[in-house]
C-alpha cells in the first residue's frame, strides 16, 4: 500500500469505526503541539477519532497517520504536501499517532510545527518512548492532555446512563451497578466495553507493561527480581510501601539484589504509568520526598487480577483515581497525611491552600464508620487548619457535627458524579 492509499484508506477506516466519547476537553492551537499521553491501552487513538468525528473534520481537513500500521513513509515531512495533491488544499489538522515508530520522530514533528500553519497533534507509548517523554522532548512547544481509564462520569457516558440532579430508585441502583464494577474490574475501555475478558486483559496488559516497556526498554537481567518486587507493590495497594522491608524480605528468600537496584525498580514502576507512590504532606518539600510512600495502581483491575476482593483497598484506589482523572497532580495537589497514629487517606490541595480531607471507607451505614477514622479527620483538620471535612462511602449519606467540626458522608457514586473537572 502507498502512501496516498493509505491516507484515504485510514479516513475511509476512520468513518466506519464507532468510537465512545470521553469528557477530556482539548483546545488546538497552532501555537502549540497537542501531545495525547497516558498509560497504555488507555484510549489515546481513539481519543483522536472521537476529536475528528465531534468536530465534524471532512477528508480534506485532516491527514491521520499511525506510524505503526504497514506502511512505509518515506519522507513523512511531504505528507501536507502529499495531502494537497490529493484534495487541492493543505490540511488544517495533522495527528501523528504511536510517533515513537518513526525514526528521528522530533525533527519531523518540528518541521511541522515550525510553519505555525495546522493543529499538530501526536500520540506515543511503547518501549521506545514512555507518553511522559513526549513532552520532555518537545521542550515547552507542547501542550499535553492525559487520557487515563475511564471514570465514572464517562462509564455512564458510554453505557447511556443520563447524569442529571436528580435519579430514581432504579436508576441509582444501575449506577451503583456499574460503579462497582468499576470498582472491581477496572476501566479500562476494553473492559468496560466487554472486548477483553477482564482476567485476559490484565494478564496481557501486564506481560505488555512489564516484559516490554520495563524489561526490554531499561534492560532488566534480574527478573526474579522485578516479579517479586511487582508483586510486593501491587499487594501493598492503598497502603504505605518500603522498599527496605522489600529488600529484607528478598534477602531472606535468598535473592540477591541491591537497595538502589529496588529504587530504581519503583522509579521506572511510576514512569510507565502502571503505579503512583503517593508522597505524605508535609510544609517542607524536602521532608516530603523522604517520606514512606503508599501504592496507588493506574486501575483497579490490577490489583483485582494479582490480589483478590478487599473492598476497602479498592474504593479506596477507585477515589485516588476518581482524583486524578478530574485532573489533581499526585505529590502537588494529592497526599495523603499521617500524625502521631492517626491517618487521613487524601488531602486535596488547592493551590497553596488546603482544599478538602477526604477519609474513604467502605460502609453503608453510620455503624460501619470507625470511629479513628472520624477522629482523624477531625485531628488533621485543626492541625492543617482545614474545615471542609468529607468520608467518601460506599451507601451512607450524612451531615454531622463533632467535636466542633462539621463532617460530609456521601456515597462514592454521588461523589465521583458531582467532581468537577479541573482546567
Amino acid at each position: 500500500m502507498n502512501v496516498r492509499e493509505y491516507m484515504l484508506t485510514k479516513k475511509e477506516d476512520i468513518r466506519d469505526i464507532s468510537v465512545k466519547p470521553r469528557l477530556k476537553e482539548v483546545s488546538p492551537s497552532k501555537s502549540f503541539i497537542t501531545s495525547v499521553i497516558g498509560p497504555r491501552r488507555a484510549g489515546k487513538t481513539f481519543f483522536l477519532y472521537h476529536f475528528i468525528k465531534s468536530r465534524r473534520l471532512a477528508d480534506e481537513d485532516f491527514v491521520f497517520v499511525n506510524f505503526e500500521d504497514p506502511v512505509e513513509i518515506g519522507e513523512p515531512e511531504k505528507l501536507p504536501v502529499i495531502h494537497k495533491e490529493i484534495h487541492g488544499r493543505l490540511p488544517s489538522f495533522i495527528f501523528l499517532d504511536e510517533v515513537q515508530a518513526l525514526d528521528g520522530w522530533v525533527k519531523t514533528v518540528y518541521f511541522l510545527y515550525e510553519s505555525r500553519r495546522y493543529y499538530l497533534f501526536i500520540t506515543g507509548s511503547s518501549s521506545k518512548l514512555l507518553s511522559r517523554e513526549i513532552a520532555t522532548q518537545l521542550r515547552g512547544r507542547s501542550k499535553a492532555t492525559k487520557i487515563l481509564p475511564f471514570s465514572l462520569k464517562e462509564i455512564l457516558l458510554v453505557k447511556g446512563i443520563q447524569i442529571r440532579e436528580h435519579y430514581s430508585s432504579y436508576e441509582i441502583g444501575a449506577i451503583k451497578g456499574e460503579l462497582a464494577k468499576y470498582m472491581e474490574y477496572g476501566a479500562f475501555p476494553d473492559v468496560v466495553l466487554g472486548n477483553a475478558h477482564p482476567s485476559s486483559f490484565y494478564r496481557d496488559y501486564l506481560d505488555i507493561v512489564m516484559y516490554r516497556d520495563v524489561v526490554e526498554r531499561y534492560g532488566i537481567e534480574n527478573r526474579q527480581a522485578l516479579d517479586l518486587f511487582l508483586k510486593a507493590v501491587v499487594s501493598s495497594f492503598a497502603k504505605n510501601f518500603s522498599v527496605n522491608k522489600v529488600f529484607n524480605s528478598l534477602k531472606s528468600m535468598g535473592v540477591s539484589v541491591s537497595k538502589g537496584t529496588l529504587y530504581g525498580f519503583q522509579k521506572i514502576l511510576e514512569d510507565v504509568g502502571l503505579v503512583t507512590f503517593l508522597r505524605k504532606f508535609d510544609r517542607s518539600i524536602r521532608r516530603i520526598e523522604m517520606t514512606i510512600p503508599k501504592v496507588y495502581l493506574v486501575d483497579n483491575g490490577i490489583y483485582r487480577f494479582m490480589e483478590g476482593r478487599r473492598y476497602g483497598r479498592l474504593l479506596e484506589g477507585l477515589v485516588f483515581q476518581e482524583l486524578v482523572k478530574s485532573g489533581f497532580e499526585p505529590n502537588r495537589d494529592i497526599f495523603y497525611w499521617e500524625k502521631g497514629g492517626k491517618e487521613v487517606d487524601f488531602i486535596v490541595k488547592e493551590g497553596d491552600r488546603m482544599g478538602q480531607l477526604i477519609q474513604v471507607t467502605y460502609a453503608s451505614g453510620r455503624d460501619e464508620v470507625e470511629e479513628r477514622e472520624i477522629k482523624s479527620l477531625i485531628r488533621a483538620g485543626e492541625y492543617l487548619g482545614c474545615r471542609d471535612l468529607l468520608i467518601v462511602t460506599w451507601d451512607y449519606e450524612d451531615e454531622i457535627k463533632i467535636d466542633g467540626a462539621e463532617i460530609k458522608f456521601v456515597p462514592a457514586w454521588k461523589w465521583a458524579i458531582n467532581l468537577p473537572e479541573r482546567s
